[in-house]
C-alpha cells in the first residue's frame, strides 16, 4: 500500500471522526435548545403567575381599604351582587342542560377552565355585557371582602339614598381597576351594558342585555 493510499484512508477516517463529533455536537445543541425553550416557558409561566398574584394582592388591598359608610357599602354591594347573579342566570339560560352542575357562579368560574363549552358561553356573555375577566375578578373580590356584612338595597332604595353613584365611586375608589369595574357594574344594571372606550375594547360588542331592575 503506497503512501497516497494510506494518507487517503487516514483522511477518510479523520473525516468520519469529525463528522461523528459534529453529529454529537448537533444533538447536544438540540438538547440545549429544548432545555432552553422549556426553561423559558417555565419562566414565562412563573412570571405570569407572579404578575397575577401581585395584581390580586393589589386588588384585595384596594377593596379592603375602601372607606364607605354602611349605607354606601350596601349600595355598591347591591350593584355587585346583582351583576354576579345576572351573569350566573344568563349562563344557565344558555346551558339549560347543565343547570344542576352549575349551582353557583363560583362553579361556573371553576368549570369553565376545563370545559370549552362553558368557557365559550361565559366569554360571549361577558362580551354582551361589556365586561372582561378583570372586572369579574374585581367584583368577586369585593363580594368576598364585604358580602358577609353588606345588605342588598333595591333599586328604589338606592335612588333614594344616593342620587349619583358614579360620582361616589370616582371620588372614593382610588384603585383605577377597581373603580372601572364598579362603574361598569353600575352601567350593566342601570343600562344593560357597560360602555368601554375604544382602547379598552378587545372585540366588537354584541347585543346588550336587558337592565336588571327590582
Amino acid at each position: 500500500m503506497n503512501n497516497e493510499t494510506t494518507t487517503l484512508i487516514s483522511l477518510k477516517e479523520a473525516m468520519k471522526r469529525v463528522d461523528h463529533k459534529l453529529q454529537v455536537l448537533e444533538a447536544q445543541f438540540r438538547e440545549l435548545d429544548f432545555t432552553k425553550d422549556n426553561l423559558m416557558q417555565k419562566f414565562e409561566r412563573h412570571s405570569k403567575t407572579l404578575a397575577n398574584q401581585a395584581a390580586q394582592d393589589e386588588m384585595w388591598t384596594a377593596v379592603r381599604a375602601l372607606e364607605f359608610t354602611s349605607m354606601e357599602l350596601n349600595i355598591l354591594y347591591s350593584y355587585v351582587i346583582e351583576v354576579l347573579i345576572c351573569l350566573h342566570t344568563r349562563v344557565l339560560e344558555k346551558l339549560p342542560d347543565l343547570v344542576r352542575g352549575l349551582p353557583t357562579l363560583a362553579s361556573v368560574l371553576r368549570r369553565k377552565v376545563k370545559n370549552e363549552r362553558i368557557r365559550v358561553v361565559w366569554d360571549s356573555i361577558l362580551e354582551e355585557c361589556g365586561l372582561q375577566e378583570g372586572d369579574i375578578t374585581a367584583l368577586c373580590t369585593f363580594f368576598i371582602a364585604h358580602g358577609n356584612k353588606a345588605e342588598h338595597y333595591t333599586d328604589k332604595a338606592r335612588q333614594t339614598y344616593i342620587r349619583d353613584i358614579t360620582f361616589l365611586i370616582t371620588n372614593m375608589v382610588k384603585n383605577q381597576a377597581l373603580q372601572d369595574s364598579l362603574l361598569r357594574a353600575v352601567q350593566v344594571i342601570e343600562k344593560g351594558k357597560a360602555v368601554r372606550t375604544p382602547e379598552e375594547q378587545k372585540s366588537p360588542l354584541k347585543e346588550s342585555i336587558p337592565p336588571v331592575k327590582n
